[in-house]
């Protein structure tokens, strides 16, 4: 059989070019070559931070944007030489989890999250999509391929965020972390009404996203407790809505330590290290202050791929600020990866462009 390049999980701390078979295509599904790429912080969690456990030359990466190669003779909507958005998150739609519009988690617990976890990633010269029909969107015309990237993932989770999180007009919001995800939650939250948002974050860099994308306050947490702060900034009264989309398991503490009763504690963050959350007593209103906590993986499929991009298309989104760092070359997602996993300061998200 053919083979190709891609870049993989080697073991545990370990990447690095190896060589694998090109992928088979099904008859409903497609295979694509990418024509940009960008590693993610849950790459880093999956290598780095044991998340997954141990994986041998599993192919990373789940942000591209691509066009297709190969369709099975079941494909009814792509073709040779399209050009696609590709959605980190790929169900299966005939699962009845689907149907309960959990396609996330068809037929188990994040199952639809397919890509360098139960299945290769798309850092290979090609790669296999399943059910094309249902998992691709075409990429809309003038729009750029690297941009098209950012909606694979970024786009879709931080937005994911604020819809879990119910963000309505006026509402004051808090977003903690305001990475690539924590931005594109600033953005999703604005876009939904929120009247006034926290951002907590220190790199200037991303401070500067933040306030492009509607943030009202930066509350850095080098300046001492994030809760204390927003509280104190606020009057002395809680947020309506909390976003977590950074740090790590101390994130849900504060978050329903500053949010009211009655308000949502939406989590978005990839927690790849311990084993147990916890909830403060008293601030969760001895567990009846109707203060709800949430956490959900992005939907993924075709339809959210094409509602998120129109936003772009018609200018209500520009994720540019996001892309900080560019690369030119197949070889370059090593590099780039090993930005994400070092996260210099002036780092939000790189994008190797190789079509």
């Amino acid at each position: 059989m053919a083979k190709m390049k891609a870049m993989a999980m080697l073991g545990l701390d370990k990447i690095g070019m190896i060589e694998k078979e090109v992928p088979v295509c099904g008859p409903m599904d497609a295979i694509c070559r990418p024509l940009a790429m960008s590693p993610c912080t849950s790459d880093v969690h999956t290598v780095w931070e044991h998340a997954l456990g141990d994986r041998q030359n599993l192919i990373l990466g789940h942000e591209a944007s691509a066009e297709v190669v190969e369709v099975g003779s079941l494909v009814k909507d792509f073709k040779p030489g399209d050009k696609v958005i590709v959605p980190a998150i790929t169900p299966d739609w005939e699962a009845v989890e689907s149907q309960m519009d959990l396609s996330q988690h068809c037929y188990g617990m994040l199952n639809g999250w397919k890509f360098s976890n139960i299945k290769d990633g798309v850092f290979g010269e090609f790669f296999h999509v399943n059910q094309a029909d249902g998992n691709l969107a075409h990429l809309p015309a003038g729009m750029d391929i690297e941009d098209a990237v950012m909606l694979s993932d970024m786009v879709p989770t931080g937005f994911h965020g604020a819809n879990l999180a119910e963000v309505a007009y006026g509402e004051t919001v808090a977003v903690i972390g305001i990475g690539p995800v924590g931005l594109m939650a600033v953005a999703g939250s604005v876009l939904r009404g929120a009247g006034r948002v926290f951002a907590v974050g220190s790199r200037p860099n991303c401070v500067e996203a933040a306030k492009f994308y509607g943030a009202t306050d930066i509350i850095n947490y080098k300046n001492g407790d994030i809760v204390e702060q927003i509280l104190a900034a606020n009057g002395g009264k809680p947020v309506d809505k909390v976003i977590l989309a950074g740090g790590g398991l101390e994130t849900f503490e504060q978050g329903v330590k500053m949010v009211r009763p009655g308000g949502i504690v939406s989590n978005i963050n990839y927690l790849g290290t311990g084993d147990y959350i916890k909830i403060p007593r008293v601030e969760w209103g001895l567990g009846m202050g109707h203060i709800r906590i949430i956490g959900g993986l992005m939907p993924g499929g075709r339809k959210n791929m094409e509602y998120l991009a129109r936003l772009m298309t018609y200018g209500r989104l520009d994720v540019k600020p996001l892309l900080t760092h560019r690369f030119e070359n197949f070889e370059d997602i090593e590099p780039a990866l090993l930005l994400m996993k070092d996260k210099p300061a002036d780092l939000i998200k790189p994008v190797v462009r190789v079509g």
